[in-house]
């Protein structure tokens, strides 16, 4: 892999210096704490960037239907279903392992996602579709790919691969703005609210916030730590640029799928509660 990780040896300071900057006032000290902290969000950046750069070029991805929306939707869920049981595991699993901060850190997640594959149930819920039936038959291939990297990540001997998965996700949602979700709903049929997900999962979320705290986690870590990160930074960029470059399933075979899950109105406004997050 062309990692690029010509920006690592920020992650080797001067011991000498370490401990001369330890003893030093604190004001210096909260200078050398945003030093670490812009570095080390530049160098999970660049893992991000270097798989754009090598995935990319090449991806031409289809125009948005509603129903490939409901595919992205599809996706969203299944990305998100798993989070909060994975990331409990990851912080019992970082317990064990005496690192308190991850595990912390991990359970935290795990609070902060509950709830989100319900967001991704009633965008399509209201689209008109059984959402239930809707998760179960669609499996987009780029969705179960990072899942299962996700998983492997947090059930591996040491699971710190999960926070650079956790890192790349959500910094890469910081990336959709208004102006996407925009454009996204002027594709839907009218009087249809089916963002809920797009927009806990955007910059207007939560994810701006979330991505700061993992970053002021990942600095305080080991150069080893940081690096193992980082590399899983890149392998799940790399995952989800991929998928733009799949061979998406046509509009007609994705309609004729749907069309078994179409909903009467009343179903449409009364099947999932709204009383989520």
């Amino acid at each position: 892999m062309n990692l690029l990780f010509r920006s690592t040896n920020i992650d080797k300071p001067n011991k000498i210096k370490e401990l001369s900057l330890k003893s030093s006032n604190p004001f210096i000290q909260l200078i050398f704490n945003r030093d670490t902290i812009s570095e080390t969000r530049k160098l999970l950046d660049r893992a991000i960037v270097s798989a754009a750069k090598d995935t990319l070029p090449n991806c031409k991805p289809p125009a948005l239907t509603p129903s490939h929306w409901i595919w992205q939707l599809a996706a969203s869920y299944h990305l998100t279903h798993s989070t909060g049981l994975l990331m409990e595991e990851a912080a019992r699993r970082f317990a064990r392992l005496g690192r308190w901060s991850l595990g912390q850190w991990a359970a935290e997640k795990a609070r902060e996602e509950q709830g989100h594959d319900r967001l991704a149930l009633l965008d399509i819920q209201s689209m008109g579709y059984d959402a239930e039936a809707v998760v179960k038959t669609l499996l987009p291939p780029s969705a179960m790919a990072l899942l299962s990297f996700f998983t492997q990540s947090v059930q591996a001997a040491d699971p710190i691969s999960c926070v650079g998965y956790c890192y790349t996700m959500e910094r890469l949602a910081m990336n959709i703005k208004a102006e996407h979700i925009q454009l996204v709903e002027a594709i839907l049929p009218p009087n249809t609210y089916a963002t809920r997900c797009l927009r806990m999962h955007s910059c207007l979320g939560s994810d701006v916030k979330h991505v700061e705290e993992t970053v002021q986690i990942v600095a305080a870590l080991t150069s080893e730590e940081r690096t193992n990160i980082t590399v899983a930074c890149y392998r799940t960029a790399l995952l989800y640029f991929n998928s733009l470059k799949e061979k998406y399933i046509s509009e007609v075979e994705l309609q004729q799928i749907l069309n078994q899950f179409k909903l009467d109105a009343c179903s449409k406004n009364n099947s999932i509660p709204e009383n989520i997050c």
